[in-house]
């Protein structure tokens, strides 16, 4: 088995470990759920989703060359956000945070369509590709390895959140009908 084969193994296995994170923490999810916040300046699952997939879109498309999912595939006009259709969500606040309602099968549509677009990248590289430098504005320099590195750890982490908020929100949900439950009786 060459290095070149391993390294992409390794890598296609942990983005599709991204997107199983992604997609249970989506599954029959509705607004309610998609968007409860622990209190009102946390993160809702349906902005952490968007979030981490628009930053993989951003430095995919980066490192391809090419023009974002996001704006190409229009999803840029289906979510219909009230932000530069260049925001990946860094730096925005509880207000922007609420503005992010979209429903479950729009955000794993969007989500799926960067997975794809991530694997097929990741299966265009040879071991030589990885220590390429992609961005000279750090100490030391990111390589390609470094820059997948960094989108892996990002995602995994928002992907996690999600899935806690999932249970978050159920739990609520379901002390909600329990005391509307004992209220009524």
């Amino acid at each position: 088995m060459s290095t070149d084969l391993l390294a992409t193994e390794v890598l296609v296995e942990a983005f599709g470990r991204i997107r199983e994170t992604v997609h249970c923490a989506l599954e029959s999810a509705g607004t309610e759920v998609l968007t409860f916040r622990a209190d009102p300046q946390a993160n809702t699952i349906a902005w952490l989703v968007w979030h981490l997939t628009r930053v993989q879109d951003d430095h995919i498309a980066e490192l391809v060359g090419a023009e974002q999912v996001w704006t190409k595939g229009g999803w840029v006009d289906r979510f219909q956000l009230p932000f530069d259709p260049g925001a990946t969500g860094y730096g925005q606040g509880a207000a922007d945070v609420a503005e992010v309602r979209s429903d479950a099968v729009q955000l794993a549509g969007y989500y799926d369509a960067v997975h794809t677009r991530t694997i097929d990248y990741l299966c265009t590289l040879t071991e030589p590709d990885f220590a390429r430098v992609v961005d000279t504005a750090w100490d030391p320099p990111v390589t390609l390895a470094v820059r997948l590195v960094s989108v892996l750890s990002d995602d995994l982490q928002h992907a996690g959140q999600a899935s806690y908020v999932r249970g978050l929100a159920e739990r609520a949900k379901s002390e909600r009908a329990r005391t509307e439950r004992a209220r009524r009786s």
